[in-house]
C-alpha cells in the first residue's frame, strides 16, 4: 500500500502532480495498471498515465465490487482515519508510518503473510512475472 499525502487539496491537477511523483516510486514490474472509481479528481488521468506510463481504468458508477481490494483496504484505514477526517492535517511521514503498519499486518488471503513478505517474494523471485509478461 502507498499513501498519497495531498497538502493544498484533492484537485485534479494537485492528484495529478502527486501520482507523477509517487508512481515511479514502485518498482516498473507492479506498475501495470490502476482502477480508480469516478471520482472528478481523475479528471486528469490521461496526464497521469503521460507522465508515468500506467494505463488507468475506471469502475462502473455504484459498483464497489469492481474495485474489492480497494474497498477492502479503504476499511483498514478507517481504523486510522474515520470517515470524514480531514487528511490535510497529516502529513507524508504519518502516511508512510500508516502504510507500513497496514503493510506488516498478516492477511488472509495472503495465507497470513503480511503485503510486506508477499512484495519480498514476488520481486525476489523473477519466475513470478514472467507469465503477466509475456
Amino acid at each position: 500500500m502507498v499513501l498519497l499525502h495531498l497538502p493544498d487539496d484533492r484537485t485534479a491537477a494537485t492528484l495529478a502532480e502527486a501520482m507523477a511523483v509517487k508512481i515511479p516510486d514502485i518498482p516498473e514490474i507492479l506498475r501495470r495498471s490502476l482502477t480508480w472509481d469516478q471520482g472528478s479528481e481523475m479528471a486528469l488521468h490521461t496526464k497521469i498515465t503521460e507522465a508515468t506510463g500506467l494505463p488507468i481504468y475506471f469502475c462502473d458508477p455504484h459498483s464497489p465490487w469492481q474495485r474489492g481490494t480497494n474497498e477492502n483496504t479503504n476499511g483498514l484505514l478507517r481504523q486510522y482515519f474515520p470517515k470524514g477526517t480531514d487528511l490535510s492535517f497529516y502529513g507524508p511521514g504519518w502516511l508512510d508510518q500508516v502504510a507500513a503498519e497496514l503493510n506488516a499486518r498478516p492477511r488472509k488471503r495472503l495465507g497470513w503473510r503480511t503485503p510486506a513478505e508477499e512484495l519480498d517474494r514476488l520481486l525476489s523471485d523473477p519466475s513470478t512475472f514472467a507469465a503477466a509478461t509475456a
